[in-house]
């Protein structure tokens, strides 16, 4: 498949679990035209999940503090920016990226992350809270529209028979 949708979070922390909870809802809409991932793993263990994809639409959870709880910051891998982290473990997309160039992987030349400024990540047990449960219809427009969108674009690859 060359399209993944990877919803990340901890379904059981709160507002972490918004990845997670687009991943199910979109699942079922994309007719199999994207492989969907849910994922708690983060850094490196993620190039296992993205490395064979051409485009990749990622679904998660952020605290800026900048921007109200529900926001959705939609960005691709270029303006997703470095990050300067203390161990492989926290290492971010474009940093997977370049690992997955170096070990000549394919990795997604095209993707799509799409944030959500979140109140509480950390309280285990805790629902989602309103302005983030509000976000994730808006989410999942963003997400199928993205995926197909891409699909859209590809060259038509079975050959239609003539009629004589």
């Amino acid at each position: 498949m060359e399209t993944l949708v990877l919803g990340l979070g901890n379904e059981l922390a709160g507002d972490d679990a918004v990845g997670i909870l687009v991943a199910r809802a979109v699942r079922g809409e994309l007719d199999g035209l994207a492989d969907v991932v849910e994922s708690s793993a983060s850094g490196l263990a993620l190039i296992e999940v993205l490395a064979g994809h051409e485009q990749a639409v990622v679904v998660d959870a952020i605290v800026t503090g900048r921007t109200p709880p529900g926001t959705i910051v939609e960005m691709g891998l270029r303006e997703v920016g470095r990050v300067v982290a203390p161990s492989a473990h926290q290492a971010g997309l474009p940093e997977l990226a370049a690992v997955a160039a170096r070990l000549g992987l394919v990795f997604p030349a095209r993707t799509r992350v799409l944030a959500v400024e979140v109140v509480d990540p950390y309280t285990l047990g805790a629902p989602l809270s309103d302005p983030v449960a509000g976000a994730v219809p808006e989410l999942v427009r963003r997400v199928l529209r993205a995926v197909r969108r891409w699909e859209g674009e590809r060259p038509c690859t079975t050959s239609t028979p003539s009629r004589t």
